[in-house]
């Protein structure tokens, strides 16, 4: 009969209980024959028992608690006089122990791989006086092992590498499993190793797990990955144990078995010759199967015309060969170039040199195409001097160039104004002659770097530029002069011949031996009897005093007349003047006062005393100015309104005013006497250029004469008026004309009438009308009654 995988370990299972049992009598306490004897004191009592091991299958899976072995002393007579006690590592929750019989019993499944064994604790006691009758001894149960783990992969999956065209047994990785039974009982943790997936192209080692290669010649190229299975089993491999898998996934690893190859025998690129220099031309590539430093190629051009004008360069992340231009190509004198080329591996195995050389060749052809090209000059850059004495039409000198074409075009020169702004320079179009335009100064520019444009005549398109740096010569044209404007002072308490000051002086020239200055005192100060000069001959000069006793109150300021010369040809002289200050020292010779005034001062008025003048005048001028002003400032009204507003000289009233005697807010002359005489006055800021007569007075004359005059004599006193704006101002006229036939309408004059039109019902009108009601009203409140 074939058992099964769950019926094979029942079994298993059934057998070590079987063998448990039979060896019961090794599991119990076995008394010695000597009797127990007491002492008192330090003595020692003798053991009269002796422990063995007991034993206890793991994974129990019955209902009733396991037996594991029985505990008895030969002072139990059997009569229940003696109990017995467990203590220890799982007593009472794990192993109980019946206290009459001394039976102990697992109630509890158990696993080895939890825990192997158990160390316990028994002891005999007297029921009645509960006092041990046999000394404690300690004993262990052990977990017997069944095969009931299956071997582990701790460290899978796994991934490796081997080279490829590796040879037959080439070892690739080692994997290794772990069973968690007990590897002294059994063989339920020998594991055996086989290979499930990946055959024929490796093999695995049973016992050490060591994974080889089986196949030889292995090529990346065609396939550079395998996955593989591996298993693991107990029992070494019979038929009941446990297995357990993993993967591993193996990668060829590139080896250079593969030389390059160029595609084509041949290649053929057309440029034109205008290409500029450092321009690629091409970019050829040889083809190579393997991968990494396997694949990195080098170029170089072997052979051909070429040699010279081109080169060939690798590309580090392509492996192509990049083909460029090393000096400038012209179809008029070379048309094509043939280069011969190789590629070649850098890292060579010397294992598969068999496989041929690992180096390729080809031909490339490089047409050159022709393009029209500007004019090109002689030189690339023209230097030129001349003297910035020369005048106007000098000829500097000729620059050439000429069309490199077949066609020959003749050429015009120009010049780039945006190099000569100021137009220092002219070119002759045809010849290419420079000559000066204006006057040169080396010390505004000392050098001019102008460009020359060449065109060609029949296609002004094609234009070549040429450089030319004109260097400007020197002429002795720039007098010396101080080369700083000097502070000089000079105490007191000098002393004759001390130094007062050192001067140097500056040209502007540049002469080719350097400057060299001469100095000396004018013919009219050479006699002054208060300072010298001495010429250092190193281009400085030192002043010194002539005598003592000089007095800020005498003369605070000398003026000391210097002449300078220099060493050009024709030399050049200057006169400069040197400022010296007469200055109250103190002990160190350093001045501290310098103004003559300050000397005078003390005997006069202090400083604070001149400010609180100054302060005074100040004041009474304000004052004065406001008093002007508050003087020619215009009366206002008498009566203001919150809403009136002033646009410069626009007034708006909404006073009613004041009545028939309020006389003090308009001036009434002007509107009931249009034949006053007014003075002329003559305006302030402006000159009339005719002096107007006064106004005459009126005549019976038509209206719109009589308006028209009034407007011409009011606009003449606007202009002549000195308290008027000196701006445009709007003028308004409050005249009505003369000879009206109802008369004057106005009320102005209605205080020298005898009216007796009553005015009571103001009163009525509200608080608006209060004031006319005062005014005109009859009643007892009434201001003119």
């Amino acid at each position: 009969m074939k058992l099964g995988k769950v019926e094979f370990c029942h079994f298993l299972q059934i057998i070590a209980l079987l063998l448990c049992l039979s060896g019961m009598n090794q599991a119990e306490l076995t008394r010695s024959r000597s009797k127990p004897y007491f002492q008192s004191g330090r003595t020692r009592t003798k053991r009269s028992w002796v422990w063995n091991q007991f034993f206890v299958l793991e994974e129990y899976m019955g209902t009733d608690p396991l037996y594991v072995g029985k505990l008895h002393s030969d002072v139990d007579k059997g009569d229940g006089s003696i109990k017995y006690i467990l203590s220890g590592e799982g007593a009472s929750s794990i192993f109980i122990i019946d206290e009459n019989t001394g039976d102990i019993h697992a109630t509890k499944r158990l696993d080895r791989e939890e825990q192997a064994y158990y160390t316990l604790r028994a002891q005999a006691l007297d029921r009645l006086t509960n006092k041990p009758v046999e000394p404690e001894s300690e004993f262990v149960i052990k977990i017997q092992d069944i095969n009931d783990n299956e071997p582990k992969f701790l460290d899978g999956p796994y991934t490796a590498g081997v080279p490829e065209m590796s040879p037959v047994g080439t070892s690739v990785v080692q994997v290794t499993a772990t069973d968690a039974d007990d590897p002294t009982y059994g063989n339920s943790a020998r594991v055996v190793y086989s290979i499930l997936q990946g055959q024929p192209y490796f093999s695995v080692e049973p016992k050490t797990g060591v994974i080889k290669t089986a196949l030889p010649n292995m090529d990346r190229e065609a396939k550079d990955q395998y996955l593989l299975v591996i298993q693991a089993k107990d029992m070494v491999g019979q038929n009941g144990g446990l297995s357990g898998t993993t993967s591993v996934t193996v990668t060829l690893t590139d080896v250079n078995d593969n030389p390059p190859r160029f595609p084509r025998r041949s290649y053929q690129y057309n440029v034109p010759e205008s290409l500029p220099v450092a321009s690629v031309v091409a970019r050829i590539k040889a083809a190579d199967a393997d991968v990494g430093p396997n694949a990195e190629m080098e170029y170089k051009i072997v052979d051909g015309d070429g040699l010279g004008v081109f080169k060939i360069s690798v590309d580090k992340d392509t492996q192509e060969g990049i083909i460029t231009i090393q000096k400038e190509l012209d179809f008029e004198a070379k048309t094509s170039y043939t280069l011969r080329i190789e590629a070649a591996n850098m890292h060579i195995d010397p294992r598969f040199l068999s496989l041929g050389p690992f180096s390729d060749m080809t031909t490339v052809k490089i047409i050159v195409e022709d393009v029209d090209e500007p004019p090109v000059f002689t030189s690339r850059l023209y230097s030129m001097v001349v003297s910035e004495a020369a005048k106007v039409g000098t000829i500097i000198g000729t620059v050439a160039a000429h069309d490199p074409d077949a066609s020959n075009s003749p050429v015009r020169y120009s010049i780039d104004r945006n190099t000569d702004l100021e137009r220092y320079f002219n070119i002759d179009a045809n010849s290419g002659v420079i000559t000066t335009a204006k006057s040169l100064d080396r010390e505004t520019n000392a050098i001019h770097n102008i460009t020359v444009l060449a065109m060609e005549s029949q296609n002004p398109a094609q234009i070549g530029r040429g450089y030319v740096a004109i260097t400007i010569l020197d002429i002795n044209d720039n007098a010396p002069e101080f080369a700083m404007d000097y502070e000089t002072t000079v105490c007191e308490n000098a002393q004759p011949g001390q130094v007062i000051q050192k001067i140097s002086a500056i040209d502007k020239d540049d002469p080719p031996n350097g400057h060299q200055f001469y100095f000396s005192l004018t013919a009219e100060a050479a006699n002054n009897h208060n300072f010298t000069l001495q010429d250092n001959k190193d281009n400085t000069a030192t002043v010194l005093t002539k005598r003592n006793g000089f007095r800020r109150q005498e003369q605070s300021v000398f003026y000391l007349p210097i002449f300078i010369v220099d060493s050009g040809s024709p030399s050049l002289s200057s006169t400069n003047t040197l400022t010296i200050r007469v200055c109250d020292c103190d002990a160190d010779g350093i001045a501290q006062t310098c103004n003559a005034e300050a000397y005078i001062l003390p005997a006069g008025l202090s400083t604070g005393a001149l400010i609180a003048i100054l302060a005074c005048v100040l004041t009474l001028l304000v004052l004065v100015l406001l008093i002007v002003t508050m003087r020619r400032r215009k009366k206002e009204p008498l009566i203001f309104d919150e809403e009136r507003d002033i646009r410069e000289n626009i007034v708006r009233y909404d006073d009613e005013g004041g009545g028939e005697e309020d006389t003090e807010a308009f001036d009434m002359a002007a509107l009931r006497n249009l034949n006053i005489m007014r003075d002329t006055k003559t305006r302030r800021d402006v000159t009339p250029e005719i002096q107007f007569l006064s106004r005459p007075t009126f005549k019976s004359i038509p209206d719109n004469v009589i308006f028209r005059e009034f407007i011409w004599e009011r606009l003449k006193e606007a202009d002549v008026d000195p308290c008027a704006p000196p701006y445009d101002s709007l003028q308004t006229y409050a005249f009505e004309g003369n000879g009206s036939v109802a008369e004057s309408l106005s009320s102005l004059d209605s205080i020298s009438s005898n009216s007796d039109q009553n005015y009571d019902y103001l009163s009525d009108w509200g608080p608006r009308f209060k004031r006319l009601a005062d005014m005109y009203g009859t009643g007892p409140d009434c201001l003119y009654s």
